[in-house]
Formats: structure tokens, C-alpha cells, sequence
């Protein structure tokens, strides 16, 4: 065969070979010897099949490739896959297999003329083909995949390496300019028309310099394979037809264009693969220059061939089906200005950054020095009690400074935004200014230097100087000759570059950077000192380097947040999450009403609760009227560890025993006594066979997923009952017996009907005391029921309770009846500082006011009920959701990998979780498997919210984690 290498300006068409299946099968019997069955692949250009033998096990691929590529060709493919197995032997890469007469390599004739047939070996596993999101780690393993093969490849050479494919990146202007003519469609022709122009004007200033070598430059989504396993990355890397010499930095170029058709994928979010590649094969500027301007050449090769090939071959239903995502990847690598885009690269990777437009002339307006500057930021006190959901807010304060007789006000540019920020978004919205917003007193005209060109636009006015352009936008006068800014009225000014073209007025953080480099500060502009650039976030590093390691946070990067306002959470980019994991702020963060009555009564009195006050009586009387009438007795500590450590000690006390008996997989608290009778593994691994010899345990009562599920969920009550009996019997007398009335540390799974009512009589029978821990489901949290131990129609002798008391405060609370309370008292006295203390008693009453006269057990029974209807519509669709538990706002979905074994989808859960933030949605796992989420939201969310909830996690259920 010809060993003249491929050119694609000689042969522009490349029709695949369509070789039907029967021939296929007749050829391998013939060529090598082999039986077997074929089921056919897609390809662009090629012909490929999956082959079986007689027993439908995999051999490998059979890949027939394109007649118009030589043997020499061929040769440079299977060296080039056979040097990275060399010297990266843990890369699974695939060679040509061994038949029954050698290597299965060779050229056939068919009906179609000569074609050149190998099979190479099956890889197990699957591709990232199709458009489902890809986490960081998977993009960032992409990343790391390039390097290696490129790094392999670097030193090879060969004769076909000057084969000129149309996928080769150093060929892209001239592959473009052949293809662009011949596309019918004038505003797909257009648009790749610019995208090319802006993508060669900044590629011709460095490509001179671009180091060359031998690639695959074929690493994308469709040429990796990870193996089966759950949260497995890839490992293989496959296909390498499009093995030639070219710019190296084309390696990572392909490979992150490949990533941006993906769900929810913008191109900050490559960064993790460009940053892997940079760690193992690192890039100079100018190869970081070239970068995104080849990613969008690769965008537009790939939408003007693919439309190219579906003209051609109309059979082609591989070539067919990639139009959507191949426009996609060319949208999103235009959607950010090459010089943005490559900024924030540069910044990402550790470069200096580059020279920012720097206003150097006399400013244009007078008088403005000393104007009130204001704050718009996630801590600012102008967004307190939710003014920042107010479009008007910032206006608002702005007028105020006037009419308190400032001659001017300004909000500043480059300072992330909450003011008027989104909520609700499921990406980082844009909450970064590019410009300044002026507010005057009174109407003053611009001083506009001569040489200044201005320009009226649909919004405002330009004036162009020397150092750049100002835009100033607005409801704008003129006096004479000048130009007029309107009193009291918001005007925009911004400062670019005069070839910056449009800057929006606001952008994303993750942009902001590199955005940058086209706007500068335009505080200098109208005579204001600088803007001071926010400083590197160091905090994650000072908590890490200063708290105990096992005090841990949620989430490997967490958003930093520093406000709450119901049930929404905000991080200092301006960007708003939906908390839907936290109980603690149970009437909503920040509510006005909690808020003033701590300010109130810390200004009057805070001190310990041995002194004499109202409070403490009046939040005691509140809450035992919440309760049957026989628990009438209150004592206040400050946590639910120490609220049920108190419970234990009073049933201690009042039987003079020491034994408890405890149900299997709670959590109680990390106290000495709570901790003892906790035995969830999720928090201690080590948990029952580290129990005391005091602590007994019976099985959990969970009738998913303990020893008896389904109907014979009945059969924990007896069998508890049982070892209690049997406990006694042997002359261990417990002196109490504690669960959760709702099984909180499991997701929210219900009791099984009676069983408190028969395990509590039994404990009772033998003198013992009945403790219900309702630190996580009561205070209405269970809507139908405002104490956990209502739904199973049982009353504890004690109760323990804490994190809705106190809305965020720490207040625990522990209820019992007068004569247990009584027998405590004899084995000394009682004392919790500030159990109690006015303010915290203050806290209290304001919530359960909150709690009653907003409705929110209402609301938990409606809108909770809504949820979880939702949740369990989920369910008939998705497969790994295995349960839905629970009711009202504390609720559990549980992911198992197969609803028959119940498998726990453990590393998906978490997984999930992390999607879901990246999402805007807080969310956490719980249970022993942490493979529950925990849905237990403020209780005044809205149905609203609850229902982005849902939509985001079908989402993500539906387009991967």
C-alpha cells in the first residue's frame, strides 16, 4: 500500500467506509482466522466495530480505518499507542490484539476497495461520550491524561507524522477557510467567521514560537474510558487516528474544548484540566496565549466539519448526533473574550498579571472627594434584614447619604455585589461591577479635556482619551457644550480599553479577573482615589492552621458565608444558596424578630441564671404548655450533647441505677454520657465495640434498612421489649431508655407504629425512665406533630431538646415531670451559666412567637408535604433513589445502587451533594452509610424554593454528579 501520507486540502471530503455487518464478520473469519460476531460503533471518519467471539465475550475493537490513510500512517498510530503504554504503564492504552495467526492487523479487500482492518483491545468500562455534567476531579483527571501522553510522546518521531489532518490544530485557519465557503447556513457561517478572525489575530502574535511535537491530540470525552466503579476517573485513553506533530499545547487545547458541551459547563470550569496539565507538563505564555484561541479554533473545525460530514454522508447517524454538542463546544468558547478568557488562565496558573487600563488624566468631575462611599457587599449593613432582595435598595441608601447633606454618593466597581444579587441561580452569577455608580446632589458638568472625542450611544455618552474610553450611562443633560450629570439620579461610569469592546456592567468572580485587563478602575475618572483590590482569601488556610482538624467543615472548598436571611445563605461573591440542611436556624436565619429580641434584652441584662428574672419563667411556662400537662418541669442548659447528657444523669439520679439501654445507629451528642449511648458508626467507627459496659443497645428500628424491613418492621417493639426484659431478669435494672422519637441520624425514618408506647412501658415496668431525644425533629419540624414522640402516641417520662429552641442560639432544654426533677436534686445541686441566661430565654420566647404566629409547623405540614410528594415522584424515575423518609421538613432520600440488595450509594451521595452546591443548593449526607441526604430546611421556606430543590436534584440525577 502507498505510504504517501494523508493531506486533507488534497481530499477536503472524507465519506466513511459503510462496510455492511455480514461482510465484516466474513472478512475476520477470512483475514484472521476469527469467528465471530460484530455490533457497530460510531465514528466520524472511520468505520468501527465491537467484536465478540461465540460466547458474546469482548475481544476488542475493530476499527477499519479511512481508505485514504496510508500503512505508514497506521504504523505511527499503533507506535504512538505502544510508546504511552511504554512509559506510562499505568494508563491503559489499546494494542492490537493477538489472533489465531498473530496480530490482527492488516489490509483488506472489499467491496469497497482496500481497507485497513485491526482490532485493538477492549477496554473495560465506559467513555464520557454524551453531554452529562463531569465533576472537577473527572475534568481535572482529563487534564492530567493529556499531560501524560504528551509528556510520552514528546521525544518520538516518524516519517507520517507530517500527515496533514483537518483536525490538526496548526492547520485550523487554512481548514476553516476551506470548509467556511461551502456552509449553507449565513449566521452559523458568520458566527465562526468571527470567532476565527479574534482567534488567529491573537494565535499569529505567539504561533512562530509554539513548541512542536508528535500528539494524540484526540483526548476528549469520547477517547477516555473509567472503569465501572463508582466515582472510578479514567484511566485508558483510546483512538489515536489523529496522532501527528503539531503544537504541543494543541494536546490540552482539544482536550478542553471537549469538556465544554457538558451540563452546566462554562469555561472557567476547564480550569482544573488546564491547571493539572500546567502542574505535569507546564506551559510558557506564549503557549498559555495560544491556548484559548485554539480551543475556539477546534470549536469551529468541529461545527463546520461536522455539518460538513452530515451533508456528505446523510447516513452518518454518529456525525449526525454530535452537531448539538460540537455547537455548544463553539458557543462556549466564545462566550468569554479571548483576552478574558486568557487572563483568567494566566492568573489560574500563577502568571503576573497583565497591565490593567489606568486613567492618568485630570479627573472629569469636581467636587466629588469626599463623597459617601458605599458598601453593596455580602456584610454590608445595607442588606440587612433581607434589603438585598430589594432592587431598589441600593438607591435607595444612596439618596439617603444626600439628603443627610452628602454632596455625593458612590457604590465602587470591582466589589462583588449582593445588593439587587439573584437568587436561586444554578451557576455563579454575575454580582461584579465594571463600573461605578455616582449619585449627585445636584446636576454638574463633565470637565472634558479638548483632545476628548465624545460620542452619544443608545444609553449615555462615550469620551474617548488617550488612555482608553469612558462610558457613562445614564439620564444625561448638557450644559452648553458640556456634558450634564443629572442630581439624584444612578449613572454607570466605566473605564476600558478603547479596543475592549462591549464590557458588561456586571460579571461573574470567577471572570472578574480577566475582565480586568479590558475595564480598568473608574474611580480615578471623576477625581476618587482607587479602589482597593480585594485581597487573596486567606481564611479556609487561618481556620485549617488554627482549629483542631476533627472541628471540620462542610465541603473540600466551601463558599465562604457570611450572611444568612430565611432560608437563603450568602458567600462573599455575592452568590445566594438555598440551605436546605439546616435545622439549626430553625424560623430562618437572621429573623428580625429573634434578632431584636437578643439586641433588646442584651442592652438590659445577660447574665448567669441564678440570678432573678422574668424570662427564664416566661420561656419555661411557653414551653412546657407545648407539652402534656404531666412534664412540668424545666431545665435549661446549652446544647442538645448537653441536654440529653442531662437526661441521662436525671434517670440515673432518679432510679439510683446506671445502666441505659439505647438504640442502635443514634447519635446523642459528643458529651461523656451522650457520647456513650451514640453508636453511629458515621461518627464513630468504632462505636458499639467501644460502648461502656453501662450502655445496652437494641436493634435499630429501621424498617428500610435494619434486620426487619417492610411489615416485619413490628417485630422490633417485641424484641426490644424482650431484652429488656431479659436485662432485668439476668439483675441488670436499667435506669432508662433513650432513642430519638423520629430517627433523625438516619434520614428521618418513622418508628414503627407502637414502638415507643411498648418499649416505654417495658423500661417503666421495671422501674426505669422513658427519654426522648427530640434535639432534631421537634419544635414542629414533623408538621403534623410539633414532638416526635406525638406520632407514635407516647409520652416520655423526659425530653430533650434543642437547635430549633434557640433559632442559632445555643439553648438546650430538658423537660421532665416535678418528681423526677425532685429525686435529681438529691444527689446535689443543678448549675449551667448561661442555661437560660435573659438572652437566651429572650431568643427562645421570640421563636416559638416566630413559630406561632407565622404558622411554620403549618408550613412544614403543606409546603413539607409538597416536598415530599415531589420527592417520591423522583423516585419512579430514578433508580438509585431507594426511599424517601420522613415527614414535614425533616425528611430523608435514601440512594442505594440496586433497590433489591439496598446497596448504599455511598460515594454518589457525596458526590451528589457536591453537584448540588455548584447548583446553589446546600445540602448534606447523613446515616450510617452517608447515603441519606438530610433535608431538614428553615421551617419557613417557601414552596418556591422547595421546589428549585427538586428540579435541581432531578437534574442532577438525571444529568450526573
Amino acid at each position: 500500500m502507498s505510504d504517501i501520507v494523508f493531506d486533507f486540502f488534497d481530499c477536503p471530503e472524507l465519506p466513511t467506509p459503510t462496510l455492511e455487518i455480514d461482510e465484516v464478520q466474513r472478512m475476520l473469519l477470512e483475514t484472521f482466522g476469527l469467528p465471530a460476531t460484530v455490533v457497530e460503533l460510531g465514528s466520524q471518519q472511520d468505520q468501527n466495530f465491537v467484536v465478540h467471539d461465540e460466547n458474546s465475550t469482548p475481544i476488542g475493537v475493530l476499527k477499519l480505518s479511512n481508505p485514504v490513510f496510508s500503512e505508514a500512517e497506521i504504523e505511527l498510530q499503533d507506535l504512538a499507542a505502544s510508546t504511552v503504554s511504554e512509559h506510562r504503564p499505568g494508563l491503559r492504552t489499546p494494542q492490537v490484539v493477538e489472533g489465531p495467526r498473530g496480530p490482527m492487523s492488516a489490509w483488506w479487500q472489499t467491496s469497497q476497495g482496500p481497507i485497513h482492518g485491526r482490532i485493538i483491545q477492549f477496554m473495560s468500562g465506559s467513555t464520557l461520550m454524551g453531554s452529562n455534567y463531569l465533576s472537577p476531579a473527572t475534568v481535572e483527571r482529563m487534564g492530567e491524561l493529556a499531560a501524560q501522553v504528551s509528556l510520552a510522546l514528546a521525544d518520538i518521531a516518524h516519517p507520517a507524522s507530517s500527515r496533514v489532518l483537518q483536525w490538526n490544530l496548526r492547520h485550523a485557519e487554512r481548514v476553516i477557510a476551506t470548509l467556511l465557503p461551502d456552509e449553507p447556513d449565513a449566521e452559523v457561517s458568520r458566527f465562526a467567521a468571527d470567532v476565527t478572525e479574534s482567534a488567529c489575530r491573537q494565535l499569529h502574535s505567539v504561533s512562530s514560537t509554539l513548541p512542536v511535537q508528535i500528539g494524540h491530540f484526540d483526548i476528549t470525552d469520547d477517547n477516555v474510558i473509567a472503569p465501572a466503579t463508582p466515582g472510578a476517573l479514567p484511566d485508558a485513553v483510546i483512538d489515536f487516528g489523529d496522532v501527528a506533530e503539531s503544537w504541543a499545547v494543541g494536546e490540552i487545547a482539544v482536550t478542553v474544548s471537549s469538556l465544554l458541551h457538558h451540563d452546566g459547563a462554562t469555561p472557567v470550569d476547564a480550569l482544573p484540566a488546564i491547571l493539572a496539565f500546567h502542574s505535569a507538563r507546564p506551559l510558557s505564555e506564549d503557549e498559555v496565549e495560544a491556548l484559548w484561541p485554539l480551543v475556539a479554533l477546534r470549536g469551529v473545525v468541529l461545527v463546520l466539519s461536522g455539518r460538513q460530514q452530515v451533508r456528505l454522508d446523510a447516513g452518518n447517524s454518529y456525525a449526525d448526533a454530535a452537531l448539538e454538542r460540537e455547537f455548544r463546544i463553539l458557543e462556549q468558547a466564545a462566550s468569554v473574550p479571548l483576552a478574558v478568557m486568557t487572563e483568567t488562565i494566566r492568573r489560574a496558573l500563577g502568571f503576573a498579571p497583565r497591565p490593567r487600563p489606568i486613567w492618568n488624566d485630570a479627573p472629569l468631575l469636581a467636587g466629588v472627594a469626599e463623597a459617601v462611599v458605599l458598601d453593596a457587599g455580602t456584610v454590608s449593613e445595607l442588606n440587612d434584614e433581607g434589603r438585598w432582595l430589594r432592587p431598589d435598595a441600593l438607591d435607595d441608601a444612596a439618596l439617603a447619604a444626600l439628603n443627610s447633606g452628602a454632596s455625593a454618593a458612590v457604590a465602587p466597581a470591582w466589589s462583588a455585589r449582593l445588593t439587587g444579587a439573584p437568587f436561586r441561580t444554578p451557576a455563579s452569577p454575575a454580582t461584579v461591577p465594571t463600573a461605578l455608580t455616582l449619585w449627585l446632589a445636584h446636576d454638574t458638568a463633565l470637565d472634558v479635556p479638548a483632545s476628548a472625542q465624545i460620542a452619544d450611544v443608545d444609553d449615555g455618552i462615550t469620551i474617548s482619551v488617550d488612555a482608553g474610553v469612558v462610558h457613562i450611562t445614564g439620564p444625561l443633560g448638557w450644559d452648553s457644550e458640556r456634558p450634564m450629570l443629572p442630581a439624584r439620579c444612578a449613572v454607570e461610569i466605566q473605564f476600558t480599553r478603547a479596543d475592549s469592546g462591549a464590557v458588561p456592567p456586571l460579571v461573574g468572580r470567577p471572570y472578574a479577573e480577566g475582565w480586568h485587563i479590558l475595564a480598568g478602575d473608574p474611580a480615578p475618572v471623576i477625581g476618587l482615589a482607587p479602589t482597593a483590590d480585594d485581597t487573596d482569601d486567606d481564611t479556609l488556610e487561618r481556620r485549617e492552621r488554627v482549629l483542631a482538624e476533627v472541628q471540620e467543615h462542610y465541603y473540600a472548598h466551601p463558599p465562604r458565608i457570611e450572611r444568612g436571611w430565611r432560608e437563603f445563605l450568602a458567600d462573599t461573591d455575592g452568590r445566594v444558596y438555598l440551605d436546605m440542611v439546616n435545622n439549626v436556624s430553625s424560623v430562618g436565619h437572621a429573623h428580625p424578630r429573634v434578632v431584636d429580641a437578643a439586641a433588646r434584652q442584651m442592652r438590659l441584662l445577660n447574665t448567669n441564671s441564678r440570678f432573678h428574672y422574668r424570662a427564664i419563667s416566661d420561656f419555661a411556662e411557653r414551653i412546657t404548655a407545648t407539652l402534656p400537662e404531666e412534664l412540668d418541669t424545666v431545665f435549661f442548659v446549652n446544647s442538645g450533647s448537653e441536654a440529653t447528657d442531662l437526661a441521662i444523669r436525671i434517670a440515673m439520679a432518679a432510679t439510683g441505677r446506671t445502666d441505659m439501654v439505647a438504640m442502635r445507629e443514634a447519635y446523642h451528642g459528643w458529651t461523656f454520657a451522650s457520647d456513650a449511648v451514640s453508636t453511629s458508626i458515621a461518627d464513630n467507627p468504632n462505636a458499639l465495640a467501644t460502648r461502656p459496659h453501662w450502655v445496652h443497645t437494641v436493634d435499630a428500628a429501621n424498617g428500610y434498612r435494619g434486620v426487619h424491613r417492610g411489615s416485619d418492621a413490628g417485630r422490633y417493639a417485641p424484641e426490644a421489649v424482650q431484652f429488656i426484659d431479659d436485662l432485668a431478669a439476668a439483675g441488670t435494672l436499667p435506669a432508662g431508655f433513650i432513642c430519638e422519637s423520629y430517627f433523625g441520624n438516619a434520614g428521618g425514618v418513622a418508628l414503627p407504629d407502637g414502638y415507643l408506647q411498648q418499649v416505654y412501658a417495658a423500661v417503666r415496668r421495671h422501674g426505669g425512665i422513658a427519654i426522648s431525644d427530640e434535639v432534631q425533629v421537634g419544635y414542629g419540624r414533623l408538621g403534623e406533630w410539633f414532638w416526635g414522640f406525638e406520632q407514635q402516641k407516647a409520652v416520655p417520662d423526659v425530653v430533650a431538646v434543642a437547635k430549633s429552641v434557640g433559632s442559632g442560639q445555643p439553648i438546650g432544654v430538658v423537660i421532665t415531670r416535678r418528681d423526677i426533677a425532685d429525686r435529681y436534686r438529691t444527689g446535689g445541686y443543678f448549675f449551667s451559666s448561661t442555661g437560660g441566661s435573659p438572652v437566651s430565654s429572650a431568643i427562645g420566647l421570640a421563636v416559638l412567637d416566630v413559630i406561632e404566629h407565622e404558622g411554620l409547623q403549618e408550613n412544614a405540614r403543606t409546603v413539607g408535604g409538597h416536598l415530599r410528594s415531589r420527592l417520591l415522584e423522583l423516585a419512579e424515575r430514578h433508580p438509585i433513589v431507594g426511599a424517601v423518609h420522613g415527614s414535614g421538613f425533616y425528611l430523608g432520600l435514601e440512594f442505594v445502587r440496586d433497590r433489591a440488595t439496598i446497596e448504599p450509594a455511598t460515594e454518589e451521595t457525596a458526590a451528589i451533594c457536591n453537584r448540588l452546591l455548584e447548583l446553589g443548593v446546600v445540602m448534606q449526607p447523613t446515616g450510617d452509610f452517608q447515603n441519606v441526604l438530610k433535608i431538614k430546611p428553615p421551617l419557613c421556606i417557601s414552596q418556591d424554593s422547595v421546589d428549585y430543590f427538586v428540579d435541581c436534584l432531578d437534574r442532577v440525577l438525571t444529568t450526573g454528579w
